[in-house]
């Protein structure tokens, strides 16, 4: 049985010139990036010019890419790093959206312990946190915001330039989680004007086990890992070379081909919805009304649960939501956010493109949720 993959926001397959780009670090070029001789010098050489690359997607310096582990360590340490920098003395408040990836908001749970407060702003029903949302949360012991640039589950993309404008108006940091929206559509710093950005490598053709953060310059943070000072003193530890070339190549790929991939993915995600919404009555398209990642289709079918009707089909790769949360019919927090029913959020599935897509996949896919559903009736 030939599987249709349609879970693009849970990972992403490594693109084959990217694979071609990082084995030469696992095999020829395994030098220590903090040795002095050849083996070593290379790997550092490629490093930079990875975190060039990296740069010049986002419109920042070379100095302001500290690579992590991934999207989850990111987050972890622009939170705790910005919030626990030494002589910050102006309080302990943050504030995050009511639909945050768990990675933000257990790091605040861990300042909330600590003695920091937390408060949420809390998204409309079509899926945005707007500024006003934001700023009414805000006080005077606020410190830092962090609003995700695109929501993993129903792919709504946050007004991010209009909340700094009220960050910057308080003299607050803004940071946000961009795991789902670089390598997809246009993530220029300035534009969004944040002060730190989190990169998940392995939700753009990258491998699992890379990412990095975006630090705007001036910035101070408090290392989440400490050891021999590797990435400019915020991130020990021996680099992942392959893995940091990786996400370099990935970086000049999305670089070369967004608006063309992000084109024919609103297509193919268009088709998708269109077909299901065509047989199914009721079926209801979540986010539609707001700006969406082209890729993603968070849409609820009536009188069923989404997880028997996916298990239905075994042809079929997606999800009920956010893989964090998938596999149950408990609410999403994303879901319970935009204030679906218990009942809406259990008939709720996710499915996302990606640039290996076709066309007879989607259609194939289409045919294949469209019975399952009659066949729950």
């Amino acid at each position: 049985m030939r599987q249709i993959y349609l879970d693009y926001n849970a990972t992403t397959p490594i693109a084959p010139s990217v694979v071609e780009a990082m084995t030469p670090f696992l095999t020829e070029h395994f030098g220590n990036a903090s040795s002095s001789y050849a083996r070593g010098r290379a790997a550092s050489e490629a490093i930079e010019d990875a975190r060039m690359r990296l740069a010049s997607l986002l419109g920042a310096n070379q100095e302001e890419i500290v690579f992590t582990s991934g999207g989850s360590e990111s987050n972890n340490l622009a939170i705790k790093g910005a919030m626990l920098a030494s002589g910050n003395d102006r309080g302990g408040h943050i504030v995050i959206s009511g639909f945050e990836h768990p990675s933000v908001v257990q790091p605040t749970r861990f300042l909330e312990r600590l003695g920091f407060d937390v408060s949420l702003a809390e998204p409309d029903r079509f899926g945005i946190v707007q500024p006003e949302a934001v700023e009414r949360v805000l006080t005077d012991e606020t410190r830092m915001v962090s609003i995700m640039h695109a929501n993993n589950e129903i792919g709504t993309i946050q007004p991010l330039r209009q909340i700094a404008e009220v960050c910057r108006a308080n003299d607050v940091l803004l940071h946000t989680d961009a795991s789902q929206s670089v390598g997809k559509i246009r993530t220029m710093i300035d534009e969004l004007n944040v002060d730190l950005l989190s990169v998940a490598g392995h939700k753009f053709y990258a491998p699992k086990g890379v990412g990095a953060l975006f630090v705007r310059e001036g910035l101070e943070l408090e290392p989440v890992i400490h050891g021999a000072g590797q990435e400019f003193g915020l991130r020990a530890g021996t680099e992942n070379t392959a893995a940091i070339v990786a996400l370099g190549k990935a970086c000049s790929i999305a670089f070369q081909c967004m608006d063309e991939a992000a084109d024919r993915m609103s297509s193919l995600r268009d088709t998708l919805a269109t077909q299901i919404c065509s047989s199914v009555p009721h079926a209801h398209v979540n986010g539609l009304q707001a700006p969406r990642l082209p890729n993603t289709l968070s849409i609820t079918l009536p009188r069923i649960s989404g997880n028997e009707l996916l298990n239905r089909i075994p042809e079929l790769s997606a999800s009920t939501g956010s893989a964090c949360h998938s596999g149950t019919d408990d609410v999403s927090p994303t879901l319970h956010a935009i204030g679906m029913t218990a009942e809406q959020a259990r008939g709720t599935i996710r499915l996302s493109v990606g640039w290996y897509t076709s066309g007879e996949e989607i259609e194939r896919a289409a045919e294949l949720i469209i019975g399952a559903w009659e066949s729950m009736q």
